[in-house]
């Protein structure tokens, strides 16, 4: 459910604004583990801060935005699936945050561990902008430089994962994957259907990859899906395969059709709370099929302190399997979380754009028992704000600041960065081009949720002829083949009914 907060206190204004978060520094970002520990209630400013600010009164709470950090894609490679198979996609499923975080932009990327911010926009029409708002992770590291992991495999073996697309491209991506991992990464294999087994303790690969492709060989679907049990015995694999020094990882593999045993998300990962807590083992959740319980595998990584995605075919099977999971198993940040404070004497009202689920009480941004978003290194994330500024008015806009912990030392670390009214491009055609793509998939989102009362609609949104020939002209700019895809896909959404 999207919510409007208008700030109140200064006279309303018509103009208006847009704040997109991605995954960038190019504001001066700060970050500082002293500054981290301060108080107060809105982000801490990075040294040395001159952005206006009201000495006189602490302006309305009104002013702020919280939410923890979301790197998940399985919502937009699932709307692609859909809509290729000649269905509209549930507006449940639908969200933006999502759609923007799976494609790649070219954010500044920090030195060291931690994230870079920064804040740009584009004005959109008369009286709104887009705003956008980058965070970034440094960049991956050669895989050598990566420690070693030890991964737990849950792969679904159930009736349903029968269907071609499922758990046969699982087992040909995992078997790719065994040959990609270094030698001294760990891999352990479990599976469920209406009941869990472990098929392979961890082993370390080394000379023992043959072990690793006969148990991935020997997969075959069964009846029910007994989906707690199957990640109740993996993170007990995990646990008692645990290595020091390692990246711990549950890897749950399944279409997340529960029919048998626990199929509430809280009571399966209540049951594993310990080896989440004691062991800090992530679960990072693939989902597979054209039926697809998208709500249950969003949940249980959220409350797993992991992030989905989303395989339809052989080319996101290798993406994800071969290229992001062997680089991406390493941490850079646990309980990540963003807090936008907006400048009232510019901002009258604004409003997120997704993270619905991902939303945080003002208060416990800076209360780092209240959970947060894991993320690694070479991500980038990405949302939305409606905001609409005062007219006439120029100068600071808004600061995002995002907080999070150290994975080995739970150090809290800040870093910050803010958008001046002359931040804003003139209209979205003369803003960079990656800041292009993002708007594209958002207002594409916001598309395909249109119709349910639930969501809003954002303003001087395109309809979806235009999206569809914005992203060509994107695809041939930037040489990306996923905008290529995007614009192929917008035009499915467009032949099934669309604008």
């Amino acid at each position: 459910m999207e919510t409007t907060h208008r700030i109140r206190g200064l006279l309303a204004g018509t103009a208006a604004a847009l704040l997109l978060l991605t995954g960038c520094g190019a504001s001066g970002p700060h970050d500082s583990a002293d500054s981290a520990k301060r108080g107060g209630s809105h982000p801490a400013p990075a040294d040395g801060d001159t952005a206006p600010r009201d000495r006189e009164r602490e302006p309305d709470r009104d002013h702020l935005s919280t939410f923890a950090l979301d790197v998940d894609t399985a919502s937009y490679g699932y709307a692609r699936r859909a809509l290729a198979d000649g269905d509209s996609p549930d507006p449940s499923t639908i969200r933006p945050e999502e759609f923007g975080n799976s494609f790649r932009q070219d954010y500044r990327r920090p030195n060291g561990n931690g994230f870079s911010v920064t804040v740009d926009g584009a004005r959109t029409g008369e009286d709104w902008s887009l705003l956008r708002v980058g965070l970034a992770t440094r960049a991956t590291a050669a895989t050598g430089d990566r420690p070693p992991a030890a991964l737990t495999f849950v792969i679904d073996i159930s009736g349903s994962m029968a269907e071609p697309g499922r758990l046969d491209l699982a087992k040909e991506s995992l078997g790719t994957m065994t040959d990609r991992l270094r030698d001294d990464d760990s891999v352990a294999l479990v599976t469920f259907s209406g009941e869990a087994e472990t098929v392979l303790p961890m082993t370390r690969l080394g000379d023992r990859r043959g072990r690793v492709h006969d148990a991935v060989d020997s997969l075959e679907p069964a009846d029910s899906t007994n989906l707690g049990a199957g990640v109740e015995t993996g993170y007990a694999t995990a646990v008692e395969g645990l290595r020091e020094g390692a990246t711990n990882r549950v890897v749950l593999v399944s279409d997340a059709l529960a029919n048998t045993g626990d199929t509430d998300a809280d009571t399966i990962l209540e049951r594993v709370a310990g080896a989440r807590r004691d062991h800090g083992i992530t679960l990072f959740g693939v989902g597979v099929g054209s039926d697809y319980g998208d709500a249950l595998m969003e949940r249980l990584a959220d409350r797993g302190d992991g992030h989905t995605t989303y395989v339809s075919d052989e080319a996101d099977a290798e993406k994800v399997f071969c290229e992001e999971l062997p680089l991406h198993v390493d941490l850079t940040a646990r309980d990540a979380k963003a807090q936008v404070a907006f400048d009232p004497r510019t901002v009258e009202e604004f409003r997120l754009v997704g993270y619905d689920n991902r939303r945080v009480a003002d208060d416990d941004f800076r209360d780092d028992g209240v959970d947060g978003g894991e993320v690694g290194p070479g991500h980038t994330v990405t949302a939305l704000y409606a905001v609409r500024t005062r007219p006439g008015t120029e100068g600071h806009l808004a600061t995002a600041t995002v907080r999070w912990l150290d994975p080995a030392t739970r150090t809290p670390h800040e870093a910050s960065g803010q958008a001046e009214t002359s931040a804003l491009h003139q209209d979205l055609p003369s803003a960079p081009a990656r800041f292009q793509v993002a708007a594209t998939a958002a207002y594409f989102a916001d598309a395909l949720r249109s119709g349910d009362d639930r969501f809003g609609t954002l303003p001087d949104a395109p309809t979806l002829t235009e999206l569809g020939e914005t992203a060509r002209t994107l695809a041939k700019r930037t040489g990306d083949p996923e905008v290529g895809r995007l614009a192929d896909t917008i035009d499915l959404a467009r032949r099934d009914g669309g604008r």
